[in-house]
């Protein structure tokens, strides 16, 4: 047995036997309501470099995968292949936020995605005991796509999802790891947004919970003030914050996402801060949660103590 596999999950000096006792009880419910559901976790941002957040984000999925939950992993990589692109040098170009990939960039994108990334997410998960398969958009035509356009070379949209091989892999116990690379009809592969590529394959399987994991709290009023969390919101009322300016930058496409999630299927979508240990446990299996959540009901929004500007923020 390896020392990965000897290793416990942290608990907090001084927590005690009674603490411990009741988070397991507060868990009970939680692990009723999921058992045999789909959730799919988006992984990015500090998760996927910091070691220790790696090594706990790969529990979290063996310990779903271990009481019946179905978890599917999306991952991305962009400051990896940033990083190897510079290595080989190669400048990396962006038009509204994606990558412009030529060829060169492309065999990057697939070196660094599926034989350093997803391979690491792989191999981590066994070791902790889980069972877990890689898998790429052109796995038996998971994700057929078409091309973004002519001035973003190989990116591709997502134009068909097939999640044959997901319900397949996970009737067997496996943890499907999927990168983000897709192709169109004619076999041509293209680099897919995997905040993109994870609202697609949320909605196709219909996932109980879409999870997106990056370096923020959550989804926040004030992008400059931590304090300013929503805890929920109706994805109707996201519109009003895209023409607000509320959410810019890179939160666009995880909200659009999830947006594109829920409409398509998936019951609730959640942004949640990867840089907390063991993340998903708290907020799958306690009460109070964490981050935010996205829902498709008519609930009002709900946040700390803001209210949202009536004016573009700049």
């Amino acid at each position: 047995m390896t020392d990965i596999q000897n290793a416990s999950i942290d608990m907090p000096f001084g927590f005690s036997p009674e603490l411990r006792a009741k988070a397991l009880v507060e868990a009970i419910p939680y692990i009723q309501k999921f058992s045999g559901k789909v959730i799919l976790v988006k992984m990015g941002g500090s998760a996927l470099i910091d070691e220790g957040l790696f090594s706990k984000f790969a529990q979290d999925i063996v310990l779903l995968a271990s009481v019946g939950i179905q978890p599917v992993v999306v991952h991305g990589g962009g400051p990896q292949i940033g990083q190897y692109l510079k290595q080989i040098g190669k400048e990396s170009t962006f038009i509204d936020g994606l990558r412009v990939t030529d060829a060169e960039t492309l065999d990057a994108v697939r070196e660094v995605l599926v034989h350093q990334v997803g391979k690491k997410i792989v191999e981590t998960i066994i070791a902790y005991g889980g069972s877990a398969t890689a898998l790429t958009g052109e796995t038996e035509n998971l994700l057929t796509v078409k091309p973004k356009g002519e001035r973003f070379g190989f990116v591709g949209e997502v134009s068909k999802v097939n999640p044959d091989i997901i319900s397949r892999l996970h009737g067997q116990g496996e943890v499907p790891v999927i990168s983000t690379i897709g192709q169109d009809a004619d076999g041509q592969a293209y680099n897919i947004n995997a905040d993109t590529a994870a609202g697609a394959l949320a909605g196709a399987l219909l996932a109980e919970k879409t999870i997106y994991l990056s370096d923020v709290p959550g989804l926040l009023i004030d992008k400059d003030d931590p304090t300013s969390i929503i805890s929920s919101i109706q994805y109707k009322q996201l519109y009003e914050m895209f023409e607000t300016g509320v959410i810019s930058d890179g939160m666009i496409p995880k909200v659009e996402s999830c947006i594109q999630a829920l409409e398509k299927g998936a019951k609730a979508a959640h942004l949640l801060d990867g840089r907390v240990s063991h993340v998903l446990l708290l907020e799958i299996f306690t009460d109070s949660g964490i981050g935010t959540m996205i829902k498709k009901g008519e609930e009002a929004v709900s946040y700390t103590h803001l209210t949202l500007p009536t004016k573009r923020i700049v």
